[in-house]
């Protein structure tokens, strides 16, 4: 019995300080990225908060960071992504909606311009090389109207969750414009 007692202790302790470990090299890579993304080196800002979800998944801010990171890349749909996750573990964060709805219209205005491009596996990627004259196909002009649809819902959601905001007659005018 005795021994039992001291193995669960151990085990208790060593998952502690373990918890403990990850915590402070969680707080150090978010502090870092952050230094990053005032500097404005998105690239290293992103990995540090990569790594950070890494260890741990379930930091609202970590993840609603890394998506804060992408969309100042312009890397939009990993900025969804992130800003997905962070409504995930946070739905009561208005501006996460307001965040998710400018990067799905930003998608959508980089679609519609031929910046990024759907590939044939399905894929979006960034065409440096894009022209004026670009048509974007059936496939990508719903996915355009799906992120239309998608930032004119979340726009509403972020009124509906800050009803008292200061942007609110701007945001009724992009609901108006995404939803016609």
């Amino acid at each position: 019995m005795k021994k039992a007692l001291l193995l669960l202790s151990i085990l208790f302790v060593s998952v502690i300080s373990t918890a403990c470990i990850n915590n402070f090299a969680v707080q150090e890579l978010n502090s870092k990225a952050k230094s990053y993304l005032e500097e404005g080196d998105y690239k290293a800002a992103i990995e540090r908060l990569k790594s950070s979800v890494d260890l741990d998944n379930t930091i609202f801010e970590t993840h609603y960071n890394l998506a804060v990171a992408y969309t100042q890349a312009e890397d939009y749909a990993n900025a969804i992504d992130s800003f997905k996750k962070a409504i995930e573990l946070n739905p009561e964060a208005a501006d996460s909606y307001y965040s998710l709805a400018v990067a799905q219209e930003n998608l959508s205005v980089d679609l519609k311009s031929g910046v990024v491009k759907l590939n044939d596996e399905g894929s979006l990627y960034k065409d440096d090389d894009f022209s004026d004259d670009y048509k974007p196909d059936e496939k990508v002009l719903q996915m355009i109207e799906s992120l239309q649809i998608d930032a004119a819902k979340n726009y509403k959601t972020y009124l509906e969750k800050s009803p008292d905001a200061d942007d609110a007659d701007e945001i009724k005018q992009k609901i108006e414009i995404l939803e016609s």
